[in-house]
Parts: structure tokens; sequence; C-alpha cells
């Protein structure tokens, strides 16, 4: 059996990954969180180990480390803040277990950089959760792409709004030191998966550098793309409120909508198969998304020559 460690059990994302250990028939021995608010843990795996602080979980860990293969942690998930995911990564490794790291894996791109040496140091794999890839929907948009003739270059918009409270900008999520904003803490799956679909940038444009929303546009090797991101519910489509939606996804290709909206949250257990099967997405699927967002946020604002994305149009900015 798989054995598995996580780091923060009270953290919203971490209910899909519990989900993904059960489904993958997996254990999970410990966890760990300064918050104490780990009910959820009763549904999946009642008879885990808790406990509130790093170096007492550190601990236990290492000792079943030391007891044999199989009572000793394989994997270890992190759902930390997105600022502790290296030196949760590099625990994870220090105790011979490989990584499972929600996005982003780190917020800095340079610090992948260690991240490579300790796995060859330890033999243990980082991975990342890029749960778009495992979509049906992109997953079929991507082969379609690539059996499509290359014949013009295809208009690409990509909108992400997702409602927000007064809390977020309160909390981690708040702070762009520990989330790296707007555009790592919710636009980093969205950004991997343009580049997924139509290859690397060749030019970036920021047009819009708010707290609760950012828009831009790219330039990539196969698509023009217009980016609009925001965690303001007032720019969520008359058509979410009337249905009492609060997230909308959209990806518009040559204008034909592609809206997926519905189905994002049980993608985690596809990744959680594909890691175990040797197929999981490691620090060099990562970086390219990871370098771009650093990219972006050390942008200044400027007049678009690739075209505004129709939220921002709708702004009046």
């Amino acid at each position: 059996m798989t054995n598995f460690g996580l780091i923060g059990a009270a953290g919203f994302v971490a209910p899909r990954h519990l989900q993904a250990m059960r489904d993958v028939g997996g254990q999970l021995l410990a966890a760990v969180d300064p918050h104490d608010s780990v009910g959820v843990l009763d549904r999946f795996f009642p008879e885990a180990r808790f406990f509130p602080e790093i170096e007492r979980f550190d601990r236990h860990l290492e000792k079943l480390r030391r007891l044999s293969d199989d009572q000793r942690v394989h994997y270890m998930s992190i759902c930390t803040p997105n600022y502790l995911h290296d030196a949760h990564v590099r625990l994870a490794l220090r105790l011979q277990a490989h990584a499972i790291c929600e996005k982003a894996l780190v917020i800095n791109p340079w610090n992948l950089d260690q991240l490579v040496e300790l796995e060859g140091d330890t033999g243990c794999r980082v991975y990342t959760v890029l749960q778009l890839r495992h979509a049906p929907a992109l997953v079929a948009l991507k082969e379609r792409l690539n059996a499509a003739p290359a014949v013009q270059m295809p208009e690409v918009e990509l909108a992400y709004v997702t409602r927000r409270g007064p809390w977020y900008h309160s909390s981690w999520k708040g702070n762009e030191e520990r989330s790296g904003g707007i555009a790592m803490n919710i636009g980093i799956h969205f950004f991997d998966l343009l580049m997924w679909l139509f290859g690397e940038v060749e030019h970036s444009e920021l047009h819009l550098n708010r707290a609760d929303k950012m828009s831009g546009a790219l330039q990539l090797q196969r698509a023009r793309v217009r980016w609009f991101l925001s965690v303001d519910g007032d720019d969520l489509p008359q058509r979410c409120h009337e249905a009492g939606q609060y997230a909308y996804r959209s990806l518009r290709l040559d204008g034909e909508e592609m809206e997926f909206s519905q189905g994002f949250a049980d993608l985690h257990s596809r990744v959680y198969q594909e890691i175990l099967a040797g197929r999981g997405d490691g620090i060099s699927a990562a970086r390219p998304a990871i370098s771009l967002v650093r990219q972006i946020r050390e942008s200044d604002e400027v007049a678009s020559s690739l075209g505004q994305h129709p939220l921002l149009s709708r702004l009046g900015s």
C-alpha cells in the first residue's frame, strides 16, 4: 500500500487531495496543520495521526522512516500557502518521500534550481498539480489542435472569475509576497494551460494590475491570447449570477467558447493516478508558467498592441 503524509490539512484544497489518496488506494499516515479544524480527516482517514506542530509531525515521520519501508511515508502532499511550498517540499525530500505540491510549486523561478539539485541528492521526485492538463475537454482540444494544420494564428480569450469575499484580501492569499498575487494564486493553472496548448511565450503585455483583477495579452508560438483574471464577483457573467454560480472559467478559440466551470474539482485523482504510474508532472513542467508569472508581476501596465480582453474593455479601462 502507498503511504501518504499531508501538510496543510485544514486548507481549502486538502479534501481534494484526501479524496485522491483514497481513490488510488492509498493510506494517510499523518497530517499537520497549525489550525485544528480538520474534522474532514474523519471522512477519509479517521485513523490518521494529526499534529498541530510541524516539528512533532516531522519527528513522527522520521521515526516511521527508520522502522521499515512499509511503515514510512512514500508521498508527501503539500497544501500549504504558496510561500511555504519550497520549505515543505524540502522537508518531504529529507524524509525520503516524493513531494506532491499544490500550485504554485514555488513563487520565484530561481527556487526551482535548488529543488532540482535536491531531487538528484535524494533520489526522490517533486511533482506538481497541473490538473487542467487532465480535464477531458481540454485534452480533446489539445489533440484537435495538434491534428489540425497550422493555417492561421488563432485568437484566444481566456477568463477566470471566481468570487472571493473580504477575507481573501486579509489572508495570505491577498499578500503578494506570500501568494504571488492574483496572477500566481489563481492564474498559474491557466498560464500553464495556455502554453501547454499553444506553445512558448514570444511576447507578453500587462494591461491591468489591481489587487482583485489582472488582465493582459500574450503572443504564443501558435496563438494570440487575451486573458482576464478576477476575484471580484461583479465581473461574473449575468448567467452565473442567475444560476447561483460563483466561478466562471472560459476559453474562447476564434469565437467558439469552451466553458468549463463544472467538473473542475474532480481532477486531483487523475493527477495522483498519473504520479503513481510514473507519468506525473514535475519541476520542468512547472517552470514555464512560474517564470511567466514572475515576468508579468514585474511588468508595467501598457497600452495594448495585441488587443484587450472583452471583460477589461467592459470596465472602461
